[in-house]
């Protein structure tokens, strides 16, 4: 069942244990005292076995630990998580199941991802572009602007200390749930973890992340069930195949009045005056990096 959330769950760019101030000079040789992330390890452990170790600013470990699991295929939709447990201290995240899971054969066929932070995929990951049927949707023109003017105006830790990327969920143009961390992976599994928590409805949903749409990026957006994948960065050759092989609606380079749809652009509908869609500014340009990131 679907759960009505009373409000979004955005960034906490204040919050004091996401950041630390550090002190240098700058290009004229002047001191300079700026805000960076901190990373933090965190362990996780499915049941009894340990999974992983994450870099993380580990602002919601539970749903990372759960939207990892989930992402990775370690986790079925179908599983009875019973509990997760959080050890600040010890740096430790355990998620418990009802039954036992097959992670021992997937831990044998750990791969190398092209995510940040040097992520890690699956060998069987695959499973979720073989059968995947996404649900009918539309991407509205108007959302897709509204969408990315308020996603890059909103105050985040990208703009308050740089070095991180973002990733939002939304309905409409509006977001609803919008994940940081220094690696787009682990914003993306925050996201997956937070609507399995909170029984949220894939089917009417846009994802936008500001990372590039590599091959990764598309399986984990299929494998939660969203019809509609959006970045302000570019693609890579195997991302499309994949998305067109799905029917996922591909959207990229989303940059003020332009954006570039190189898959399921049926679902693309155009209700936007672009008279009335103002360019980026220069502050906005520079959030969440470029095709690089």
């Amino acid at each position: 069942m679907t759960k009505v959330l009373s409000s979004p769950l955005m960034p906490s760019p204040d919050d004091p244990h996401l950041t630390e101030k550090v002190s240098g000079i700058d290009q004229n040789g002047a001191p300079i005292e700026i805000r960076v992330p901190v990373e933090r390890a965190l362990t996780l452990y499915l049941n009894a076995q340990e999974i992983v170790t994450m870099m993380t600013i580990n602002d919601y470990p539970e749903y990372l630990a759960i939207g990892y699991l989930l992402n990775q295929n370690m986790l079925k939709p179908d599983d009875v998580v019973t509990g997760v447990d959080y050890d600040d201290d010890l740096e430790v995240v355990v998620v418990r199941t009802e039954r036992g899971t097959n992670f021992e054969q997937k831990l044998k066929k750990k791969t190398l991802t092209s995510g940040c932070a040097q992520g890690t995929a699956f060998g069987d990951l695959m499973e979720a572009v073989e059968d995947a049927v996404l649900p009918q949707a539309e991407l509205r023109t108007s959302w897709l602007y509204e969408m990315t003017h308020v996603i890059n105006t909103t105050p985040s830790l990208y703009l308050a200390a740089g070095a991180i990327h973002g990733c939002v969920l939304c309905k409409e143009g509006v977001p609803i749930c919008y994940m940081e961390d220094v690696g787009r992976h682990n914003a993306v599994d925050k996201i997956a973890g937070w609507m399995y928590r909170h029984g949220i409805d894939p089917a009417d949903k846009i994802f936008y992340t500001t990372g590039r749409l590599t091959s990764e990026m598309v399986i984990k957006t299929v494998r939660m069930g969203i019809p509609i994948l959006v970045s302000r960065s570019g693609f890579t050759a195997w991302g499309v195949e994949l998305a067109r092989q799905v029917g996922l609606t591909l959207v990229g380079r989303a940059r003020g009045k332009r954006f570039v749809a190189l898959a399921g652009q049926d679902r693309i509908v155009f209700d936007q005056d672009l008279a009335f869609v103002e360019e980026e500014s220069m502050r906005s340009k520079r959030k969440g990096g470029g095709d690089d990131d």
